[in-house]
C-alpha cells in the first residue's frame, strides 16, 4: 500500500483523501517511509538530517516529520468533523531550503546560515499551508541558489533518481529530486536563470518559472532580486499547475509583486487548433546534443498534430543572454550577500578585529562558487567598470525583452529545448565554469525578460537520460503554457510523466 500511494500523483491523492479512501496520516507516513528508505538521512529524531554517510538521494537537507505527522492528524480531524478543507489538504509537499520557514532552519545550502531558524515566514510557504499541504522538509540546493548541478551545497551534492552517478541540475536539485523520486508528489523550487526548468529537464518531470512578480518573493532569500522567481515541480502538467495556482496572488509585503490579475488556468485539452508556436532558431543551433535535439523535433511533430501551427522565429539578442545574465545576476548577488558578514546573525568567526571578522567569516562561511560570483558582481559594479559592464549588460537585456515582445506579436507561444544536453556526471563541469553555465544557455533568455516559461519531459536521449522541452508564452500568459503542455504531455507516443520514472537506485 505505502508504495501505491507514492506512485499517485497530487490530483489521485486529493480524490482519494476527499473519499475517505485514505487518511492524511497515511499518505505522509507513506511518504516518510520512501524518503527514510531511500534518501540517506538520519532517523534518529522528529527533525531528520542528512546523514554524515549518506548514500541515498540526498534530496532533503531537513524532514520534519513529526512536524508533518501533526499537520497530517489535524488535517484528518478537521475532515472527521466534517469540516469543509481546500481541495488539496493532506497533500505532502517539499520546500527549497531557500524559502523562510519557521521552526525549520533555512539554511539556503550554505554554511552560513546553517542553523538560522528565520523568524518570519515566506509568503509561498503560508500560502501552501493555507491550502493544507503538508510540508515534509527543506530541499537540498546549490549555496544560495548559485549552481548548475546542486554540487555546491555544504550538505553535499545531489543525486539524480534516473542515474545516481548524474546531477539532477540546480540550484533546484533537491526539489526536482524529490518529486521525481517519489519522495513528494509537489515541491517548491526557485528559478533565477533556469534554476527550476533546468532540473525539471534533468529529472524527467514538469517545472515551470512563473512570470516575474506572480509569486511572492516576500521570505525568499535573495540571489539576484530582479530575477529570483518561485515556482512549481510535480510529475505531470496538471498537478504543476495546481501548485501554481496555489502560490501566485499579490501579496502588498513585496514590493515587486504585480497587482494585474492573471488568466486562470484553463483545464487539460489535446486541442491546439488556432494556436501559432514559434521555434526558436538562435536555440535549436550548434552546442546542443543531437538526441536532444531528436527528441525536440519529435515532439514539434506532435505539436503539429494537435493542431498547432509552427513557424521559425528569430530571437537576435538571445545569444548574448548568457553573458548579460552572468554579468546582471552576480552583481545583484554581491550586494545581497553583503548582509552576511559575521554581525547581525547566521555564521561569525571570531577575530580580534571587526574587519578580520568579517573576511573570515565571509571566507569560512561562504563556498568557492559563492565567492566566485561576489566577485564578479564587485567588479562589475566598481567604479571605472560599471558603464562597460553592468550597464551594459543591463541594455542587452532590454533588447533581449524588446526581441520576446516582437515574436510574442506573432506568436502564442516559442518552443525550445529546455537544456543542451542530458544530465551529466558528478565532477564533469566543476573545474570548468563557462562549461557549467553553458547549462542555461537556453533558459537564460526568458529569465531576463521576465516571461512565463515551463519545462515538460518529451523521452529520453541516448544515455536513458530525461529530455526536456521549454515552452515560452507572453507576460502574465502563463495560462498558455499549461495549454501547449498539456497536449504534449497527454499524447502516449512520447515517454514522459511519471511512469516514465526509474525506480531509485539506492
Amino acid at each position: 500500500m505505502d508504495r501505491q500511494l507514492t506512485d499517485h500523483n497530487a490530483h489521485e491523492l486529493a480524490a482519494l483523501l476527499t473519499r475517505g479512501d485514505i487518511s492524511a496520516r497515511e499518505v505522509t507516513d507513506a511518504h516518510l517511509e520512501r524518503i527514510a528508505r531511500y534518501d540517506g538521512v538520519d532517523t534518529s529524531t522528529g527533525v531528520w538530517r542528512r546523514d554524515t554517510n549518506n548514500t541515498g538521494i540526498n534530496a532533503f537537507v531537513h524532514v520534519l516529520a513529526d512536524k508533518a505527522q501533526q499537520a497530517a492528524d489535524a488535517i484528518d480531524t478537521k475532515r472527521a468533523s466534517g469540516a469543509t478543507l481546500p481541495p488539496f489538504a493532506g497533500v505532502p509537499v517539499a520546500i527549497k531550503d531557500v524559502l523562510a520557514w519557521p521552526g525549520s532552519p533555512t539554511t539556503c545550502g550554505s554554511r552560513m546560515l546553517a542553523n538560522w531558524d528565520p523568524p518570519y515566514q515566506a509568503t509561498v510557504v503560508t500560502r501552501l499551508l493555507d491550502h493544507g499541504l503538508i510540508p515534509l522538509g527543506t530541499t537540498n540546493m546549490d549555496e544560495f541558489a548559485m549552481g548548475s548541478s546542486t554540487e555546491n551545497s555544504a550538505f553535499g551534492p545531489t543525486r539524480n533518481p534516473f542515474d545516481t552517478t548524474r546531477v539532477p541540475g540546480g540550484s533546484s536539485g533537491g526539489s526536482a529530486a524529490a518529486v521525481a523520486a517519489r519522495f513528494v508528489p509537489l515541491a517548491v523550487g526557485t528559478d533565477t536563470g533556469g534554476s527550476i526548468r533546468q532540473p525539471a529537464a534533468f529529472t524527467g518531470i514538469v517545472g515551470t518559472k512563473p512570470t516575474y512578480g506572480t509569486v511572492s518573493r516576500f521570505g525568499l532569500v535573495a540571489f539576484a532580486s530582479s530575477l529570483d522567481q518561485a515556482g512549481p515541480f510535480a510529475r505531470t502538467v496538471a498537478d504543476t499547475a495546481a501548485l501554481h495556482d496555489m502560490m501566485r496572488g499579490h501579496d502588498p509585503r513585496d514590493s515587486t509583486s504585480i497587482t494585474m490579475a492573471a488568466p486562470a488556468f484553463g483545464p487539460p485539452s489535446t486541442d491546439l487548433a488556432g494556436v501559432t508556436i514559434g521555434v526558436i532558431s538562435e536555440l535549436t543551433a550548434d552546442g546542443f546534443q543531437t538526441d536532444v535535439l531528436a527528441r525536440f523535433t519529435e515532439s514539434l511533430a506532435v505539436l503539429q498534430q494537435r493542431g498547432a501551427t509552427l513557424v521559425d522565429v528569430s530571437l537576435p539578442h538571445a545569444r548574448y543572454g548568457l553573458a548579460a545574465y552572468y554579468l546582471i545576476a552576480p552583481s545583484e548577488a554581491s550586494s545581497n550577500l553583503a548582509r552576511f558578514d559575521g554581525v547581525r546573525y547566521g555564521l561569525r568567526v571570531d577575530a580580534d578585529t571587526a574587519e578580520e571578522m568579517n573576511a573570515r567569516t565571509r571566507s569560512e562561511g561562504f563556498g568557492d562558487e559563492v565567492k566566485r560570483r561576489i566577485m564578479i558582481g564587485t567588479h562589475a559594479l566598481s567604479s571605472g567598470y560599471y558603464d562597460a559592464y553592468y550597464l551594459q549588460a543591463s541594455k542587452v537585456r532590454t533588447l533581449i525583452a524588446q526581441d520576446f515582445a516582437t515574436a510574442f506579436a506573432k506568436v502564442d507561444a516559442l518552443v525550445s529545448p529546455t537544456t543542451p544536453s542530458t544530465a551529466f556526471r558528478f565532477g564533469e563541469k566543476t573545474d570548468d565554469p563557462i562549461a557549467m553555465y553553458l547549462s542555461d544557455v537556453a533558459t537564460v533568455p526568458a529569465s531576463l525578460a521576465g516571461i512565463p516559461a515551463l519545462s515538460l519531459p518529451v523521452g529520453l536521449g541516448a544515455d536513458g537520460m530525461p529530455v526536456g522541452l521549454q515552452i515560452m508564452a507572453p507576460l502574465l500568459r502563463d495560462d498558455v503554457l499549461y495549454k501547449v503542455a498539456y497536449a504534449l504531455q497527454t499524447d502516449p507516443l512520447i515517454p514522459n510523466g511519471p511512469h516514465a520514472i526509474a525506480e531509485v537506485n539506492a
